[in-house]
């Protein structure tokens, strides 16, 4: 008897520990504390519109069938309500006087209450189109607070928040919007998300949350935004799912679909290689920890959706509505919407070192010798388990003086195992080519490439070092720097220097004689005016000029003849 208690006891250790190591629970409806929550786009817009009389003007679309919805609106300030929606559809309304409820005079929506007066319904003639019926309701209100669609409604309330959007925004432009945003509305409907947590003593490190789309729903593109860091996560749905990653924090990822990284744009292939044994929720959550190697989870959440594009967030509904922005458009399949432009970006960091070992790293700010050769090491964190290499195509030096200097500096690659550097690219360079120049700050700036294979690569962006030089002694020659003004005055001074010489040289011409093509001789004294000839001056010559008088001439000659004939 002994022997069989102990026996008993034994086997029952045995059935706690296996059940301990491998936990699983039953689904139920989530809960508004549950771990994930849905986030449906559809159509709509949110204004700041009131009109003069304070009356706000919402107009809901409904999108269901055949359903009977509460419409409780006893504590609303003055209000417009329009009414649409193409199928049969049944309102129970509890509303104050301050409400008008207008629907279309073949609406389809049957209004009804308890309270036999129905002044507060209007029926009007109005479009059934999105865009057309917004545009009936400014011309006849004067504007559209918001327009909203909502899918299976139980019940709509007000919250007693002001209806009008802080932004400012004044006209309705339909387009994808997040119904979350409208904290004025209280929708209550149909859960598209069941979930559930394992008993569990102590909290789960690193969390596993697994996601699980049935098979019966089909498959579907599904974005994910983890509000979670290092977090483990397991996703399975039908063939044909697509799970878009819309953040990169850091985590671990496993699954039997096809995975899209909005930062990568790349389809990642099934990283689940073990058998698909089905699709109920215990099945699900041993798979999960089957792949993970784990001995429990942190929660598990099964996905109805009624669309082939769904919106999921894992994480609380505070920091869900306070640290995500709105996604305002839809991007074109496979890769639908995706958050900021930074979102899609990998973090780079670079660091230096000062042997080839990689031991010594340099402090961002010790100066980096110029004649030494230094390597350097570009990491980056990666999206999960997900294997990606970066690859340095250039690197460039840019100085941060006046003369804004830049040079390509070449490199070489060093080796770097996925052993020795995960997710990291080594290089070595030398400073050689900066000897002559005097800066002493400069920017070391790779561009980098992230690869998924050999010839599947991606731009990855770039990635910046501060580098500090030693000082050298200053340069005599200048750093000039040529701009359009500098170049149009050294133009205009040349310009006015050679016209100050041709005329000086033309003053210096004309004081100094003619040219010596005129032929003025000695006349030239008696022409009042007339310049000096540059003609050699000949001497004057006392034999008398042929022009003389008759008279003159005569009396020299018999003067002349005298003592010829007297020496005779």
């Amino acid at each position: 008897m002994e022997g069989y208690v102990t026996r008993s006891a034994l086997l029952l250790c045995i059935t706690i520990a296996a059940s301990a190591t491998s936990q699983t629970c039953d689904p139920k409806d989530a809960k508004d504390n549950s771990l994930m929550y849905t986030r449906e786009m559809a159509i709509g817009c949110w204004t700041n519109f009131v009109r003069e009389d304070k009356a706000e003007v919402h107009i809901l679309n409904l999108d269901s069938v055949g359903k009977l919805f509460g419409l409780e609106m006893t504590n609303a300030k003055p209000m417009i309500l329009i009414l649409t929606s193409s199928e049969r559809n049944y309102a129970f309304c509890n509303v104050s006087k301050e409400v008008k409820v207008y629907i279309n005079i073949n609406s389809s929506i049957t209004v009804t209450n308890n309270d036999e007066n129905q002044n507060y319904i209007h029926k009007e003639d109005f479009p059934s189109q999105n865009e057309k019926l917004v545009k009936w309701a400014e011309e006849k209100f004067g504007g559209v607070t918001s327009f909203t669609t909502i899918r299976n409604p139980r019940k709509i309330s007000l919250t007693g928040i002001q209806g009008t959007n802080s932004m400012n925004i004044s006209k309705c432009s339909l387009e994808n919007e997040d119904l979350l945003k409208k904290s004025f509305f209280k929708i209550e409907g149909d859960s598209l998300l069941k979930s559930c947590t394992p008993q569990q003593q102590n909290p789960v490190k690193p969390e596993l949350h697994i996601i699980n789309i049935p098979e019966n729903f089909g498959n579907c593109n599904v974005s994910l935004l983890i509000d979670r860091n290092d977090t483990t996560v397991f996703l399975r749905g039908p063939q044909g799912t697509t799970w878009t990653l819309l953040n990169t924090l850091s985590g671990k990822f496993g699954s039997n679909n096809d995975m899209m990284l909005t930062f990568f744009r790349q389809r990642i292939p099934p990283t689940y290689k073990g058998p698909l044994k089905g699709d109920k929720a215990e099945v699900v959550q041993r798979m999960a920890l089957e792949h993970f190697k784990a001995h429990t989870f942190t929660s598990y959440t099964e996905i109805k959706p009624k669309d082939s594009d769904i919106y999921l967030v894992l994480g609380t509904l505070y920091n869900f509505g306070e640290t995500f922005p709105s996604v305002t458009e839809t991007v074109p399949k496979p890769v639908i919407p995706m958050t900021t432009e930074s979102s899609h970006q990998m973090p780079l960091l670079m660091q230096l070192y000062t042997s080839p070992d990689y031991s010594s790293p340099l402090d961002a700010n010790t100066k980096v010798q110029r004649d030494k050769r230094i390597y350097a090491e570009i990491s980056g964190h990666f999206l999960g388990s997900i294997a990606l290499t970066i690859k340095v195509t250039n690197c460039r030096v840019l100085s941060k003086d006046s003369c804004h200097v830049v040079k390509e500096l070449p490199f070489i690659p060093e080796t770097c195992t996925l052993n020795s550097c995960p997710n990291s690219s080594r290089l070595s360079f030398s400073l050689d080519q900066l000897q002559e120049l005097t800066s002493t700050t400069w920017d070391l700036e790779c561009h980098v490439e992230l690869c998924y294979s050999r010839e599947q690569c991606v731009d990855g962006g770039k990635v910046r070092r501060k580098l500090d030089l030693p000082c050298l002694p200053p340069s005599t020659t200048p750093c000039f720097d040529f701009h359009l003004s500098g170049v149009l005055g050294i133009a205009f001074g040349g310009f006015l220097i050679g016209v100050l010489l041709i005329g000086a040289l033309w003053f210096i011409n004309i004081k100094t004689g003619y040219p010596s093509s005129l032929d003025m001789s000695s006349t030239a004294a008696s022409l009042p005016g007339c310049p000096c000839s540059r003609a050699k001056r000949q001497p004057v010559s006392t034999n008398p000029s042929p022009s003389e008088n008759s008279s003159a001439n005569a009396s020299i000659g018999s003067t002349q003849s005298t003592p010829t004939s007297s020496m005779a």
